[in-house]
């Protein structure tokens, strides 16, 4: 008989393995090839499962409401509804954004200048990220966003005595 192993987890991994002419009813696993596939085989197993619970769980922790967003889900707006949203007065317009960025920064930081800069710093590169997820160039409501918060961190950071300008390169 020919026994099919086989384990995915939503595209994140798959394995399979064939094991010629085990029975496992009739048969024990008896060379070190067969001991060592069926431990790969629960070990992928347990993996799959692991990344499923652990994946779902860090996509469970943010959500729009977790940064105050409380309207109708993005999904279902109208057109309309979606440019106010956007629009400078609107909850994801370039003041209201940009702040929120600028925010999570300087409050994660607190008064540590080397934290507020490396917050900084993962901001220019969580953007070059996105750029790239996007495959080119952004909308240019988002430049025009992270301009504004990147103003907002610098004028932090000059408060405390520290610049933005890398001088160690």
């Amino acid at each position: 008989m020919n026994l099919e192993i086989s384990y995915e987890s939503k595209g994140l991994i798959t394995y399979s393995q064939s094991n010629q002419d085990v029975n496992a009813k009739d048969k024990k696993l008896t060379t070190g090839k067969q001991i060592t596939n069926s431990y790969l085989a629960d070990y992928m197993a347990k993996v799959a499962s692991e990344s499923k619970t652990t994946f779902g769980t860090q996509a469970d922790t943010f959500t729009l409401a977790d940064i105050g967003y409380k309207g109708k889900p993005i999904g279902q707006l109208s057109q309309d509804e979606a440019k106010s949203l956007v629009a400078d007065d609107g909850f994801f317009g370039i003041p209201q954004t940009s702040a929120r960025i600028a925010d999570f920064v300087i409050n994660g930081a607190g008064d540590d200048l080397s934290k507020l800069q490396a917050g900084r710093s993962g901001m220019l590169q969580g953007f070059g990220e996105a750029e790239k997820l996007w495959g080119g160039k952004l909308p240019e409501i988002s430049y025009t966003t992270m301009q504004k918060a990147l103003e907002k961190v610098d004028a932090r950071i000059k408060e405390l005595g520290g610049s933005v300008l890398d001088t160690s390169v």
